[in-house]
């Protein structure tokens, strides 16, 4: 055990080291004290958060991992909190986690990974997260003011660290929370058959640019922006990437190039594992319209199966919002989860496991599970655009269009990690003539869909290359329609004969008010959030030639909503 007086000293009488530790008097960096001083709605501070940067922390291969340490500058022991980041060490990190939970009593180790942030080695998406956060664990139990009580904390690939460490947890893992997390980079690329270009671009920049400082941060996001239709619209599309990355990006050319989640590239990337097994009490926070919100769902149930004491926050958030206008909520749940778990203080975590946001509503709700029941609903498109109740009588063709890859269908909001993320009128996008809209009769009673929507279509082409992009609209009483959750997959080969293919659409939590409809609204892409299907045939990166294709739904298809009884 540690002893911590309030002039910065403590003596180790029980720790590992075995001599004294002398706070140093420094405060935390003025650019985090600027940045802490604009927030509002957060809880009050308990202490002075005391600053110790630069450390130098061995990694597994020897590697020295660059760290700063925030304190509390107070009598007594604290629990320790693990921040591993590939995006540096300064603004927002610092503020966010450094000095916010050292002021509410926490010793906060802030971690660069490895080959970023000035720690040694070469930076690799998957490989050494693991050993390089047990390396760390080894080093913490030589720090005087390591008491063993130990969590982890942190959004984005910061979560993904989180997890590569839960694949085999030291025994001082007491607590995790995941903030829009990240467990599975193939999914965070490939989704069903199709490449997400935008998130691979956003990823790929931020990854080589932002652990570098804000100048360097800033000056390659506006490269990307300027460079960015050029990029997405190259043929081929391999490489294209260059000029508005500023170079070549070894890793992200890999993970591009391996469409496959079976592929042997991807061996050991997925910790998804680490939560069927978990015992570690974890907190899950994302956003509806967050780019990883379907692999905080899969971390959820994982963790559900394996009996592990867990809770979910999902919010009116994107990737970015989360951690924004959603912090006072997303900082308030973390701490109470903490304190919890590493301070013996049960008087913060709601009662309820599961706490949603619904959309079209604008209130919380409480639950016992997600999702709260199985129960599915079916609407079913019919001729002239409509979406009814009743299954048409025979499968014969409803509507028809045609996909041009040179004119691709732009995406529109949705969830994506850039700022264009989220709900958006979908107006002009629905007057296009490559997307169908099939709109529900105004429902009479309020309708609240929770859970996982899908649409099960029977489609046809004319060349068997194509891709079918389903979104879930809500309509109003003035007619504007606002996109609630989507999802795209990519059609087998299978030209002129109807096959039924089911596109999983994300979840969601939103009520359908008195008067307004329900729109299913198909088309063949949302580019560049995903890389257009050529309609050649050739593979994605390397496609040149672009091919229209003419898609036709048939009857038979159905909309499958879990709606249930509406609260008042």
């Amino acid at each position: 055990m540690t002893s911590h007086t309030r002039d910065g000293v403590s003596g180790a009488t029980d720790g590992g080291a075995g001599n004294t530790w002398i706070a140093p008097p420094g405060k935390p960096p003025l650019s985090a004290r600027m940045m802490r001083a604009t927030w509002r709605g957060l809880p009050a501070r308990r202490f002075e958060a005391g600053w110790e940067p630069g450390l130098e922390v061995p990694a597994a291969d020897g590697s020295l991992l660059r760290t700063d340490h925030y304190f509390p500058r107070a009598d007594g022991d604290f629990p320790t909190l693990l921040v591993r980041s590939p995006y540096g060490r300064g603004v927002p990190w610092s503020p966010m986690y450094g000095m916010l939970f050292a002021e509410q009593g926490f010793h906060v180790v802030l971690q660069s990974c490895r080959g970023t942030g000035g720690s040694g080695g070469e930076f690799h998406f998957w490989r050494n997260e693991a050993a390089d956060g047990l390396a760390t664990v080894d080093w913490l139990r030589d720090q005087p003011w390591f008491t063993g009580a130990l969590g982890t904390l942190g959004p984005s690939y910061l979560g993904y660290a989180q997890w590569a460490l839960a694949l085999d947890p030291p025994p001082e893992l007491r607590a995790m929370v995941v903030q829009v997390g990240l467990h599975d980079p193939h999914a965070l690329f490939h989704r069903n058959g199709a490449l997400q270009l935008e998130n691979a671009l956003l990823v790929g920049s931020g990854m080589t640019s932002q652990h570098r400082g804000f100048g360097p941060f800033l000056r390659a996001t506006l490269r990307l922006r300027r460079h960015f239709a050029e990029m997405t619209r190259a043929l081929p599309l391999r490489g294209s990437y260059v000029r508005g990355l500023g170079g070549e990006v070894p890793w992200l050319d890999e993970v591009m190039s391996h469409p496959d989640a079976g592929d042997p590239f991807w061996e050991g990337a997925a910790t998804g594992g680490a939560a069927a097994t978990s015992r570690v009490p974890t907190c899950l926070i994302s956003g509806w319209h967050d780019a990883l919100v379907d692999q905080t769902f899969e971390q959820y149930g994982r963790l559900r199966g394996a009996g592990c004491e867990t809770s979910l926050l999902v919010g009116p958030w994107t990737h970015a919002s989360a951690l924004q206008k959603g912090w006072p909520e997303v900082f308030a749940e973390s701490l109470a989860w903490l304190r919890a778990h590493l301070c013996d203080d049960p008087s913060g975590p709601r009662p309820a496991r599961v706490r949603v946001h619904i959309g079209g509503q604008g209130h919380w709700r409480d639950l016992a599970e997600w999702p709260p029941s199985p129960a599915v609903g079916q609407w079913f498109p019919a001729g002239d655009g409509r979406l009814v109740r009743q299954p048409s009588e025979a499968p014969v063709p409803l509507a028809a269009f045609r996909y041009d890859p040179a004119d691709p269908t732009p995406s529109i909001g949705g969830p994506l990690l850039s700022a264009t993320a989220g709900s958006r009128d979908n107006g002009d996008l629905e007057g296009r003539p490559d997307v169908l809209t099939f709109t529900s009769e105004p429902v009479n009673e309020p309708m609240d869909v929770l859970g996982p929507v899908a649409a099960r279509l029977r489609i046809s082409t004319d060349t068997g290359y194509a891709d079918v992009f389903a979104r879930l609209c809500d309509v109003d009483e003035k007619g504007r329609s606002v996109n609630v959750c989507d999802g795209l997959v990519r059609l087998p080969t299978t030209p002129e004969h109807p096959l039924e293919v089911t596109v999983p659409m994300s979840s969601t939590a939103h009520r359908f008010a008195p008067g307004h409809r329900v729109r299913l609204q198909i088309s063949g892409g949302a580019h560049p959030r995903f890389a257009r299907n050529s309609g050649s045939g050739e593979p994605t990166l390397d496609a040149t030639t672009l091919t229209p294709v003419r898609v036709t739904v048939h009857g038979g298809s159905a909309l499958e909503l879990p709606q249930v009884r509406a609260e008042r």
